[in-house]
């Protein structure tokens, strides 16, 4: 092999490599969603399936305004129907001059129902406008589905054509999705669970999320402090971006201005961008990790979550942290809380999420835009200690995007034992001085 072609080899190595781990979250290995469409019946020139979607991510869903999923057709198909969701553009069908189809475009969108559509345009886990639960929060609400009715297709397993293509907006980018491949049948049990069916042919496909595909920038950042130490460790200058492209870049607003109160602000906008509450950081959501309390036998921490975007509601929100003594925890109050264990036995990874009605959902930026809960961990002696920043979390996550921690030389440190150690006794020497010459005759 010449040099040339070694050059090349590992040029295409790289390129493979990176290309992997654009879409890889070491806190969630396995974390994808998976779209899978089942051929129920034939028609008479295609078929009808059901497009089932299911969110196997720990601790990221998709929120407001929810998905919508594209792809290619392989042929001329056409869309004749769909229950549970709708195209959003039914494209050119005049060479129909009957039965005009749902959608003619050769590369359709597909957006979810909005809640409380007729019965008769509904299906099992479809209409909840695009919403899908993180697994780890919600299991039964992870899935999101819709029957599409496809013609000029094929009317058997040989002559069908898979699509191509397929893209997942969730509700932004950031997602990339693999091609689909052909699967065993899936098998169905009916109600009496007597009897099993299956699908007349199944196809599937992964996409799976990039938190650098889906924006330049953090979309939060961590500041910490502790009752040890005096100091506030904020949030770093321009963590999200100030300006050129940043969230910052359309303005803000100040939290005291009367612009905050005025009508309109709190409206979302179609591209989703942000209207921030001026700050040093510039970011949409700050996490704060105070270390509030020190006992014999455990410690206890403050987790305060803010939103600085006024346009935006973080329902079903979620908040992971990674921390050695996590695998300690005794209590969490006012949220909940659930370990995750994405290489087994290392239990240093948790998500925090809020309690149903009550704190699920963040508000905007102003006075009740924010949430907060305190954690109690048992020490172990082997390893508990509160100097070189030990006591704060290695990372935090919210909503599935990583936060920017501030830097480690600027965490809170511990004061200089030696003097906190003399000072008493200095003290207590000066008193009993003082009160040998009181009791001097």
């Amino acid at each position: 092999m010449g040099l040339r072609d070694s050059a090349a080899l590992v040029a295409l190595v790289l390129a493979l490599s990176c290309s992997v781990a654009v879409g890889y979250d070491p806190l969630d290995p396995n974390g994808n969603i998976t779209i899978k469409w089942d051929v129920i019946s034939w028609t008479p020139d295609g078929y009808v399936a059901m497009v089932t979607m299911s969110n196997y991510q720990m601790y990221r869903h998709i929120m407001a305004p929810g998905w919508t999923v594209g792809w290619s057709w392989a042929k001329k198909e056409v869309i004749w129907s769909m229950v549970g969701a709708q195209a959003t553009e039914q494209g050119d069908c005049s060479k129909f001059k009957a039965g005009i189809p749902h959608c003619c475009k050769r590369t359709p969108a597909v957006v979810d129902l909005l809640p409380g559509v007729p019965y008769n345009q509904q299906i099992a886990n479809c209409c909840k406008a695009g919403v899908v639960a993180a697994y780890g929060q919600d299991p039964a609400a992870a899935v999101s589905a819709f029957q599409v009715s496809v013609g000029l297709a094929g009317t058997t397993n040989k002559t069908v054509k898979l699509p191509r293509n397929f893209t997942l907006q969730g509700p932004g980018p950031g997602y990339t999705c693999g091609p689909a491949r052909i699967i065993p049948s899936t098998v169905y049990l009916t109600p009496d669970r007597r009897r099993r069916t299956q699908a007349l042919m199944t196809w599937a496909l992964t996409c799976t999320y990039s938190q650098q595909l889906a924006s330049k920038y953090p979309s939060c950042c961590v500041s910490f402090s502790s009752f040890y130490n005096s100091t506030i460790v904020p949030c770093a200058r321009c963590a999200c971006g100030c300006g050129h492209g940043g969230h910052g870049a359309a303005g803000c607003i100040a939290g005291d201005s009367k612009r905050a109160l005025s009508p309109g602000v709190n409206t979302p906008r179609k591209d989703g961008q942000p209207l921030l509450q001026c700050t040093p950081h510039m970011c949409p959501v700050r996490v704060h990790w105070h270390v509030k309390l020190n006992y014999k036998d455990y410690w206890r921490a403050k987790i305060a979550i803010t939103n600085f975007n006024y346009r935006i509601n973080y329902t079903q929100w979620t908040l992971v942290a990674q921390h050695p003594n996590l695998d300690n925890v005794t209590e969490v109050f006012s949220f909940q809380y659930r370990p995750l264990l994405p290489y087994g036995a290392i239990n240093d990874t948790g998500m925090f999420y809020g309690l149903k009605f009550y704190n699920d959902l963040l508000m905007e930026a102003g006075p009740f835009g924010n949430v907060q809960s305190e954690v109690l961990m048992r020490k172990d002696a082997r390893t508990f200690t509160f100097s070189q920043g030990w006591a704060f979390p290695r990372k935090i996550y919210f909503n599935g995007d990583e936060c920017k921690m501030p830097p480690p030389d600027s965490y809170p440190y511990l004061p200089n034992r030696s003097a906190r150690v003399a000072a008493p006794s200095v003290i207590a020497s000066a008193f009993l001085l003082a009160l040998l010459l009181l009791l001097a005759p």
